[in-house]
């Protein structure tokens, strides 16, 4: 299993395998080209079909800046082998002289047809992979979870987490503080700033409860913040990028958490989200929703476990629990924005984190009927089967519901069909 490093990734939002992904693939694929004159990429599947509301063109245009490049967006080759298809083409005084098929598989890492996993320097540094295995070692060797992942990183990772906790502080700050629309067709309003302050009016009201409405206002800030392009932290990705940090956050305001400890946090939900991308998905494109959302809840709900001194199995009971009431959660961005449900399904989300832990504390250190490992077989199993109307295309559920209010005009300008 790879480092955790390579789950925590910096940069732009809003979307780790849609705008992060292929970013990276044209850095790649530019380099390999330096004569080139021009650019061609064409998107398939989810990218074709949602990249202009994750900004997808305009992340590969950037990057391959500044040489011109054609985007072509193909929504009817059903034959792409992941959902994240690019197939980029370099040409010098319009003869072909490079070809590539590149795949954005989730997180932000992208695979070359054909070539091993592009996630550079980030070789496997786990021998285990699994959370029955994990626990099976730490309990073997007397190990916690913190001491088993110190056991197989670097140095620079911890350097890496310290300045993943301050990005993640940046974006929260940033999120409350900013008001207006957000950037695209849907006008959404931004919520995040109102949302504190009214925790805050209302922290003595007996019937509200101030500090979860602002744990929400922390993950509609993150959340937010994303959406409109601003740098964030794919934990572990970046439509799912507010729930770690909102719950880092509650968990150091609530109970007085040092920062070591939350980077220690950090490093085990990192461990949650690193076995749930090796044995399962975090792509919305390949498993829905419940890859992102429900793995980011995972890992929040693992790191408020080990913050409240609880066991190395609880850990990994609490990231089970939340993750299996995950299972079956669709990817059906309105209009290819991660707007919405996205923002506020980080907000639910980070209320789920906290109820899991509350349930799990209740309980003993016996297993549970279903492990971690089993909730991660089974969600990529879900999602294998899950319609491809509902992994990240804006064909189905309320992207289809919202599609069918608005008038031809606006559907064919915005590619948008309707089964």
């Amino acid at each position: 299993m790879q480092s955790i490093k390579s789950l925590y990734k910096i940069g732009h939002g809003p979307s780790s395998s849609h705008t992060m992904g292929p970013s990276s693939a044209a850095k790649y694929f530019k380099r390999l080209h330096p004569l080139a004159d021009h650019f061609e990429v064409t998107l398939y599947g989810s990218l074709a079909l949602t990249g202009r509301g994750h900004l997808t063109d305009q992340a590969i245009i950037h990057t391959m800046a500044p040489i011109n490049t054609t985007i072509n967006w193909n929504i009817t080759d059903v034959s792409i082998e992941h959902a994240n298809t690019m197939d980029f083409v370099a040409l010098r005084n319009k003869d072909i002289i490079g070809k590539a098929r590149i795949f954005s598989i989730g997180g932000g890492a992208i695979k070359i047809k054909g070539e091993a996993e592009k996630n550079v320097h980030f070789a496997n540094v786990y021998k285990e992979n699994k959370s029955e295995e994990i626990l099976k070692l730490c309990k073997a060797q007397k190990l916690s979870l913190v001491d088993y992942i110190k056991k197989n990183e670097r140095d620079v990772f911890w350097k890496h987490l310290n300045k993943v906790w301050h990005v993640m502080q940046q974006s929260i700050k940033s999120g409350l503080k900013t008001t207006g629309v957000l950037p695209g067709k849907l006008k959404l309003q931004r919520r995040a700033k109102a949302l504190f302050e009214i925790s805050i009016k209302k922290m003595n009201d007996r019937h509200i409860d101030g500090n979860r409405n602002k744990l929400m206002s922390y993950a509609f800030a993150v959340a937010e913040h994303n959406a409109s392009g601003g740098i964030v932290v794919t934990a572990p990705t970046c439509g799912a990028s507010g729930i770690l940090p909102a719950v880092l956050r509650y968990a150091q305001e609530q109970l007085g958490i040092s920062d070591n400890k939350i980077i220690n946090a950090l490093s085990i939900a990192g461990l949650i989200g690193n076995i749930a991308r090796t044995n399962g998905s975090i792509a919305g494109a390949e498993a829905g929703c419940q890859a992102e959302v429900g793995v980011a809840c995972a890992m929040a709900a693992g790191a408020y476990t080990y913050l409240l001194k609880l066991s190395n199995t609880q850990i990994f009971n609490s990231a089970a629990d939340v993750l299996e009431h995950h299972l079956g959660l669709t990817c059906d961005p309105v209009l290819g924005y991660v707007q919405s449900p996205c923002i506020e399904r980080n907000a639910l989300a980070s209320l789920r984190a906290l109820d899991a832990v509350d349930l799990i504390s209740l309980s003993s250190n016996k297993k549970t009927i279903f492990n971690y490992d089993d909730i991660i077989e089974t969600m990529l199993e879900t999602g294998k089967n899950m319609s491809k109307d509902y992994r990240e295309t804006s064909q189905g559920g309320l992207a289809s519901i919202y599609a069918k209010k608005i008038d031809n005009k606006f559907k064919e300008k915005f590619d948008i069909k309707i089964s």
